[in-house]
């Protein structure tokens, strides 16, 4: 989120009336003029995982992500409680 708030604040192009642009580099005052709705179902995801985790303890309960986590050499581990 803080990250989100800094966009917004420091590069107002980044957001347009669909919210964030896909892509801009502030470095050459670039900003993508295209907008894609594609993201938009992951922002929600991303969003409710920041909020409460629900969806990565969901996928988590997976066996075939246990394996593939554990195959990819990660560690378990049980994430801080949420600060909001």
């Amino acid at each position: 989120m803080r990250v989100l708030r800094t966009i917004h604040d420091h590069y107002p192009k980044a957001w347009s009336r669909y919210g964030f642009i896909d892509a801009f580099n502030p470095l050459t005052d670039w900003y993508d003029t295209d907008v894609i709705g594609i993201d938009a179902g992951i922002i929600l995801l991303m969003a409710e995982n920041a909020r409460t985790g629900f969806v990565w303890q969901t996928f988590m309960k997976n066996p075939e992500a246990q394996r593939g986590m554990k195959n990819a050499g990660f560690n378990s581990y049980q994430p801080a409680a949420s600060q909001t």
